[in-house]
């Protein structure tokens, strides 16, 4: 248990009713999970409002109470704290009760539209194979040096990653690589941890289903390097315009890198091939498995990132040549037909644009592009037609299909992906609402040397329709059918 006055260091208090010297077992902001002496946060969220529910805390034992507005009946023996607002102070109580572990290791976050999952990933392998002990953070998993936790947020709730964080310090983790999402950032999740550095990937259209313009959405990425420290470093891809807003108001040390402009870190496509790509990094020459001008940027993030850290160059090269493929990420498998299939994450417009640009670079112009993609249900809407354009206009044939339709109707989310398809490359474009039917599809209609692309969910193992989750792999299903084909 520890002192409510002490997991209170820093939280701004508007006003107090009650004993601070008290002590508190854990801290909850779901009032189903208090129990005996606990603290509950009422947060607001986007669907609920945790002041609705402060007397059912108070029923199950709550001893603490922290809202933005103090309830008319206060109950005797329970504290009452106002603050100005619930997710900063949830954020640093959540600090304080793990005893600030993000202070104990290096903490490097990442934000940006994509990228983000492979650049932490490979960053995670990479200080591994270097001999330290890592943690990782991510959309895929969270893992504690060798031991690996599901996660099933890109930013998990504050207190949950205090609490990985504070699993780190057990075993000794020096150095930790977290995904920030914009909404991590815009509901403080990331607020109250001390980061070492930050990385910016890249901005572009996603979440607007959440942030309403692209404006906020890129002023809530930003947010994470204006609060990084002095000692911190803030590392951004400038060949992105929206890198330098990111540095505009950062307090830490400023670094560069990119493709295309002058920057303090700089690579080089020298050749590509299917099974990898050569780099000119530093006026050394690296053989990456990863190819795709995307993936020349995340093997430079990760290579700026090490250096920043202070592993030796040379070993960095020597390290990032061993890195293969993150689960899902231009994951692909190649037939006895000489038919190969590529599953991808690729879930936004500049995502998907990036794979098939990387895919008709390595063409010798015999091969079709079958592309198989979807747009998720219950999140940004108008990126529906954009991805229907780009995977008509890009690929010889492209197959509609569900992805995660969530509480949204199939038919609808495609038709919407229909409406960006102009009408020239309308006859290469075909609606198959099960997704497993659209695999075997595409399989079917596939010739010897011929692409396909299966995008939007990636690592995913499981299809979301209406609240029921069912298994559901891409890179399993498109494998199996082609391998049927030869039977």
């Amino acid at each position: 248990m520890k002192l409510l006055k002490d997991i209170l260091y820093g939280v701004s208090l508007s006003a107090v009713s009650g004993d601070t010297n008290v002590l508190v077992n854990h801290i909850h902001f779901d009032s189903r999970a208090v129990g005996m002496d606990d603290v509950f946060v009422a947060v607001r969220g986007t669907l609920t409002d945790g002041h609705n529910f402060i007397q059912k805390a108070v029923d199950s034992g709550a001893r603490a109470i922290i809202c933005e507005e103090l309830p008319e009946i206060l109950v005797n023996g329970v504290t009452y704290l106002k603050v100005p607002d619930c997710n900063s102070a949830l954020a640093i109580v959540a600090s304080n009760f793990y005893g600030n572990p993000s202070k104990n290791l290096k903490l490097v976050g990442v934000t940006g539209t994509n990228g983000k999952t492979t650049v932490t990933t490979l960053l995670y392998n990479l200080f591994k194979k270097a001999g330290y002990k890592v943690g990782l953070i991510s959309t895929i998993k969270v893992m504690v040096d060798e031991k690996e936790f599901p996660t099933s947020h890109t930013t998990p709730d504050v207190l949950t990653i205090n609490s990985y964080l504070s699993k780190m310090n057990e075993v000794g983790v020096e150095f930790c690589f977290m995904e920030v999402s914009s909404h991590g950032i815009h509901q403080k999740r990331s607020e109250g941890l001390h980061f070492t550095g930050a990385i910016f990937t890249n901005l572009s259209h996603d979440h607007l289903d959440y942030h309403k313009t692209f404006a906020e959405y890129r002023d809530t990425k930003k947010k994470l390097f204006d609060g990084l420290p002095k000692t911190a470093f803030a590392l951004v891809n400038i060949d992105d315009k929206n890198g330098l807003v990111m540095l505009q108001n950062t307090k830490a040390k400023k670094y560069t890198y990119a493709l295309k402009t002058y920057a303090d870190y700089r690579a080089q496509i020298l050749e590509r091939q299917f099974n990898g790509q050569l780099l000119k990094m530093d006026e050394n020459e690296l053989w990456s498995r990863l190819i795709g001008d995307f993936n020349a940027y995340n093997m430079l993030a990760i290579y700026a990132t090490a250096d920043l850290l202070g592993l030796e160059k040379m070993e960095i090269l020597r390290l990032m040549s061993e890195l293969e493929n993150v689960d899902g990420r231009f994951q692909y498998y190649i037939s006895k037909d000489k038919i190969t299939a590529i599953v991808d994450y690729a879930h936004t417009p500049d995502a998907l644009k990036n794979v098939l640009v990387t895919i008709n670079a390595l063409r010798t112009g015999n091969e079709n592009v079958i592309t198989v993609v979807g747009c998720g249900g219950d999140r940004d809407k108008s990126k529906r037609p954009v991805m229907g354009h780009i995977a008509s206009e890009m690929s010889n044939q492209a197959i509609f299909t569900s992805d995660n339709p969530r509480t949204e109707s199939p038919a609808v989310i495609i038709e919407e992906m229909e409406a960006g398809v102009e009408p020239q490359n309308a006859k290469k474009v075909l609606s198959i609402e099960n997704r497993k039917q659209a695999i075997k599809t595409a399989c079917k209609l596939a010739l010897a040397n011929d692409i396909i692309l299966v995008a939007g969910k990636g690592h995913e193992t499981y299809q979301e329709t209406n609240g029921v989750r069912v298994d559901f792999d891409d890179f399993k299903e498109v494998k199996e059918a082609l391998e049927s084909l030869n039977k």
